[in-house]
């Protein structure tokens, strides 16, 4: 039974990808795969390969950064609004506000051109540890971006943690649980799942928003891309290095997809 089980899932899951229209976008694909190895140039691959492999890696890297510590950020921003004293609530409300209403690239170039321009008038930090960092581009992408994230995150789990049924914090109150305890078994856990889909879209968009380092020297993948195209003066291949940010995406995708499938099964 087991075995005609399998070969029926498998045979279901096959039957998914041969329906007509995934057939034909499998064959657009494919034609436009073919086309572009064939009718445009790539002999520039081999000189930039190097650079290119940086310049993902740098991508992944600043993107899964900024997202930890802007989802770290995030939770007490969220917890300060919806449940927090004024004095707590007013300031994390006044930074969501600010970060969601500023454009991202300004936020990123008051950090780097605006605050980071005035610490080399300082002697003190130009002779600290501080200072191999602080001269350079990265420190302030990850700090924009890591900013970024948690405004608009902040906003995201403030409606997850006012979401969650006071009942069950009542309940684990009625049995005995501190508050640190209630929040660690309950209350984050359920925030976290009902913010998971909109979390999904928001990494999605971190990634889409990492290009924006380039303008402060950062060498990402939009920047080897630029770069190509400054040396060749090819402009359609180099830009298809845009398809790695629809690789990562798909990935992000999919990995989201099966935690959140999973984690009704713990919280129950």
């Amino acid at each position: 039974m087991a075995n005609e089980a399998a070969i029926i899932n498998v045979v279901a899951r096959t039957s998914l990808w041969l329906q007509p229209h995934r057939i034909v976008l499998i064959l657009i694909a494919l034609g436009l795969v073919l086309s572009a190895a064939f009718f445009m140039r790539w002999d520039w691959l081999p000189q930039y390969y190097e650079m290119g492999l940086i310049g993902i890696w740098r991508s992944l890297w600043i993107l899964a950064v900024t997202c930890v510590l802007g989802f770290l950020l995030a939770v007490p921003l969220g917890l300060a609004q919806a449940a927090g004293s004024f004095w707590f609530a007013a300031p994390a409300k006044v930074f969501c506000t600010v970060i969601r209403g500023t454009p991202l690239l300004i936020q990123l170039w008051l950090l780097y051109y605006g605050l980071g321009s005035l610490f080399p008038q300082y002697p003190w930090i130009r002779e600290s540890w501080m200072w191999p960092y602080l001269r350079q581009a990265w420190p302030y992408g990850v700090l924009a971006l890591t900013l970024s994230f948690a405004g608009y995150e902040g906003e995201v789990m403030r409606g997850a943690f006012a979401g969650v049924p006071k009942g069950q914090l009542e309940a684990a109150r009625a049995f005995g649980m501190s508050r640190w305890k209630a929040f660690r078994r309950i209350w984050l856990p359920q925030a976290i799942y009902r913010a998971l889909p909109t979390l999904t879209g928001e990494t999605v968009l971190q990634l889409k928003s990492t290009p924006l380092v380039a303008t402060i020297s950062v060498i990402d993948i939009f920047a080897v891309s630029s770069k190509v195209r400054q040396d060749t003066y090819l402009t359609y291949e180099p830009l298809l290095l845009a398809l790695i940010y629809m690789t990562i995406t798909g990935i992000l995708v999919f990995a989201f997809s099966r935690i959140e499938a999973r984690i009704p099964n713990k919280i129950g």
